[in-house]
């Protein structure tokens, strides 16, 4: 069989999906005052809050936020593959826009106002500085994080390992 430079068969290349996250109500704006209502910390103690009772009563906020995210035109999903990041959308999952793992350098967290109550944010992959993607309202933004960078680190390492051995292997045997 074959193998691409990268060292996987041809009709691979698009991929084996590692993991898949949905955005939280933190991708929205309104999700997001959802957030920044319930995140007031003013009242007796850690729980009995004004943060606590607005969390409460945006209860229909909340759920209307999240249907409409599910709608088959609006729904987004982010996958993560063996070679990709991509930004999927519908309900069949349709690609689109995406990034190959060696097209950024780095990742930063963005934890937008509002955000940080519903332990979300945004992932933003750069490139030299300049943003390449943006992945909105990620739940635990820190854990997708190094799970995206652990997965670049080994695409990367395979393909400097098969790069190597094609070095190697053109290289004349000494008898």
């Amino acid at each position: 069989m074959s193998q691409s430079n990268d060292g996987t068969p041809p009709n691979e290349s698009r991929g084996t999906d590692a993991m898949t996250v949905w955005p939280t109500i933190g991708a929205n704006e309104f999700g997001r005052l959802v957030g920044r209502l319930a995140g007031i910390r003013i009242g007796l103690g850690s729980f009995f809050t004004l943060g606590t009772v607005f969390a409460v009563l945006t209860i229909p906020i909340s759920l209307a936020v999240f249907a409409w995210q599910l709608m088959p035109v609006v729904c987004r999903r982010y996958t993560l593959t063996d070679r990709r990041i991509l930004i999927r959308k519908g309900l069949s999952a349709i690609e689109e826009t995406g990034i190959d793992l060696d097209e950024f350098d780095a990742i930063e967290v963005r934890v937008l106002p509002g955000q940080a109550w519903l332990r979300s944010g945004d992932l933003i992959f750069q490139r030299e500085g300049t943003e390449v993607l943006r992945l909105r309202g990620v739940s635990r933004p820190e854990v997708f994080r190094q799970v995206c960078l652990n997965v670049q680190d080994a695409l990367l390492s395979v393909r400097r390992v098969v790069q190597e051995q094609e070095a190697a292997d053109r290289q004349p045997v000494a008898t």
